[in-house]
């Protein structure tokens, strides 16, 4: 993405009706993180939506809570707070354990981030952290969400309906990548917020019935002062799964971070990183003793500020007072929670999807490696890997012509690869395999050369 001249620097405060605007703009894009990221985790948790709605409730508050501390006493930069996917991957490890102890851990895990950097041992152990140590992290984070990708996508449904449902996030998927190839500027950084509310609609005039059920009357103001983690349950093992999740945490703290700061070059960045990644591990305390997935600074907002040119950080004060407000409005909460789970699911996949591709940039660095090349070499991965874990009874409700196709993940994984190299990423200067008989034989002198 080419780079635009900055509107407004980091510590402007544009005119009222630009900072309202620009602070709506932030606000869209974090609702639709945390919608994806807590409609997961709060169903993981709870069967009532009752209880569930209190959860997202208490999400939007720590979002709102930790992005305002951010951007005033943290990192004092232009980047959005949203659920860490990492966290989800450790309670996803930590179903049938008591509730209590997996925000136990995260509140303990919060506390050892915040020691980390304090006594300066996160500088140490990052050193270990190499390339291709955090490429393997962003790529096994994508790939171990894999399961509940295909849940949300079927959950509940019968063959006919699952078989409805794995076609229409096969297209919506589809449309999704099309549509991150064509759309410019600030519409492709945003595309997320569209994806919901196009493939919601979609979705329910298709199939209705998913989406009428009764969800009471909340009200229009209310609290959610329950369910905190005032029993605090020690388990060792779960507790070591947390702890290596937050290490990995901060290293995606510190890329953001980092990310930002290359772009609009701050003054004292040492001390930013140092101030956001100690923000974050409070951050996380206060999620713990909430009882939701803690917050991780999202690097989307590079490409967001590179698109409309706006890298104030006081744009993001009305964000976080608009997430703060929402916490005590469960009817407009409500009204979210019906993004049905199949959009939820085909939405958290295309994240997941980019989040393998930047994990392969990481891997072989950004000289003759781009983003669109993890995401043709990432995208069929996870294709196949899905349809891989089909359940029979989908796959016995395919058209018996097709089904040894469909059916079939790799198969389906060259296909979807080659869309995208020759429909979707065409490339002029991709050309085919150099065959024997182009390669020309190693002279005696090359292969002293090499030997030497």
């Amino acid at each position: 993405m080419e780079q635009r001249k900055l509107t407004y620097g980091l510590d402007e405060w544009p005119p009222l009706a630009q900072t309202l605007i620009y602070g709506l703009q932030w606000l869209a894009i974090t609702i639709a993180t945390v919608i994806i990221i807590g409609k997961v985790v709060a169903g993981l948790h709870f069967t009532d939506v009752g209880r569930q709605l209190v959860y997202m409730q208490k999400l939007f508050f720590v979002m709102g809570a930790s992005l305002f501390f951010q951007v005033l006493w943290g990192h004092r930069l232009p980047l959005i707070t949203g659920p860490a996917t990492v966290l989800l991957v450790a309670i996803l490890a930590g179903s049938g354990r008591d509730i209590n102890a997996i925000y136990s851990c995260i509140a303990a895990g919060g506390a050892f981030q915040l020691l980390l950097n304090a006594t300066g041992l996160f500088s140490r152990i990052s050193r270990y952290f190499t390339s291709r140590v955090v490429a393997t992290i962003l790529m096994l984070i994508a790939l171990t969400i894999t399961p509940t990708i295909l849940n949300l996508i079927l959950r509940g449904a019968s063959a006919q309906i699952g078989l409805i449902n794995l076609a229409f996030a096969f297209l919506f998927f589809m449309v999704m990548i099309v549509a991150d190839r064509l759309l410019p500027g600030i519409w492709k950084s945003t595309m997320i917020v569209w994806a919901i509310i196009a493939g919601s609609i979609c979705y329910v005039l298709l199939v209705p019935t998913e989406v009428c059920s009764d969800r009471g009357s909340f009200g229009y103001v209310s609290t959610f002062f329950t369910d905190f983690t005032t029993t605090f349950i020690w388990d060792p093992g779960l507790l070591i799964s947390f702890l290596i999740c937050f290490v990995a945490l901060s290293i995606n703290d510190l890329g953001s971070i980092q990310a930002v700061g290359h772009l609009i070059n701050p003054p004292d960045m040492k001390r930013r990183v140092t101030a956001g990644i100690s923000f974050s591990g409070l951050s996380n305390m206060l999620a713990g003793f909430f009882g939701v997935i803690g917050p991780v600074n999202f690097s989307m907002s590079v490409g967001i500020i590179a698109s409309n040119g706006n890298a104030s950080r006081f744009t993001l004060i009305p964000t976080s007072l608009g997430m703060l407000t929402l916490a005590f409005l469960p009817g407009v909460v409500a009204f979210a929670w019906n993004v049905p789970s199949v959009v939820v699911g085909t939405i958290l996949l295309y994240i997941m999807c980019s989040q393998l591709a930047a994990g392969m940039m990481v891997a072989f660095g950004t000289e003759g490696f781009s983003f669109e090349d993890g995401l043709i070499i990432g995208i069929p991965i996870m294709v196949s890997i899905l349809v891989s874990f089909l359940p029979v009874s989908i796959k016995a409700a395919f058209p018996p012509l097709l089904t040894p196709l469909i059916g079939n993940g790799f198969a389906m994984g060259v296909l979807v690869v080659m869309f995208l190299e020759h429909i979707v990423y065409p490339r002029n200067n991709a050309g085919p395999i150099p065959q024997p008989s182009d390669v020309a034989p190693l002279s005696a002198e090359d292969t002293s050369q090499k030997s030497a």
